[in-house]
């Protein structure tokens, strides 16, 4: 069986090698850029919960930038999490955009000029999670980058009372692995995978947290994550 880091790295060689990859390189040790990540975000946009959703919430990696170019364009809420989440969350209303800036608006240069970082209290009700992945298995078991941020992201939201709303990421399909991909209780399963081919839905049968687990949080992560201890006062 192999371990998280060898399917991630198994993932990043090939896409490599079969020349899949796109700025930033070198792929490894992040959520790679993919060829065909605009195909998979418009692929996104034709579902019912995509249309249906006012707020969404996206990881703030390259491959994901289409996507949340769209949801502005579209005329939706868009929330983005910090880079490691040092200062929380980040809110552009599409209001806020003029028309033609919205991918600028949605990248992780600009997003802070455009929108503005909001506490815990005055987060908006997400209808919809994306998230950036290295490696996803067809069962919705998935591996990010190996730091946990998505899994925290999802944690925090529902530990503020978020409802429970679809988990989707888009991945170029050389990401679907068969590997058996080892799960921690904390980690965050997927209900939807788009590629540059279309989607399909996992009928994951892995439960996803409901809060914190917070046995699992060192002060090095509540010094790191201010919105952590933030969390613990909310």
């Amino acid at each position: 069986m192999r371990t998280k880091d060898e399917i991630r790295h198994k993932v990043w060689n090939a896409l490599t090698e079969k020349k899949l990859g796109r700025f930033p390189f070198p792929l490894t040790n992040r959520i790679p850029n993919f060829k065909g990540a605009e195909a998979a975000a418009k692929h996104v946009q034709e579902m019912d919960f995509y249309k249906e959703a006012s707020v969404v919430k996206v990881n703030p990696d390259a491959p994901q930038l289409p996507l949340r170019t769209s949801i502005l364009k579209d005329g939706k809420t868009l929330l983005i999490p910090t880079p490691r989440l040092k200062d929380g969350f980040v809110m552009i209303k599409p209001e806020w955009v003029p028309q033609g800036e919205e991918r600028k608006a949605a990248s992780i240069k600009h997003m802070n000029t455009y929108g503005k970082v909001i506490p815990l209290g005055e987060i908006p009700e997400i209808d919809l999670i994306v998230v950036g992945s290295v490696a996803i298995h067809a069962d919705g078991r998935r591996l990010g980058k190996g730091e946990g941020y998505a899994d925290r992201e999802y944690a925090i939201l529902r530990e503020i009372g978020n409802k429970p709303v679809p988990v989707i990421t888009t991945i170029n399909s050389e990401q679907l692995v068969e590997d058996d991909i080892p799960r921690d209780s904390y980690d965050l399963a997927v209900d939807w995978i788009f590629t540059e081919s279309g989607g399909v839905e996992t009928h994951t049968p892995y439960e996803k947290p409901e809060g914190i687990e917070w046995q699992h949080v060192s002060e090095e992560d509540m010094e790191n994550m201010p919105i952590l201890r933030e969390l613990k006062e909310f």
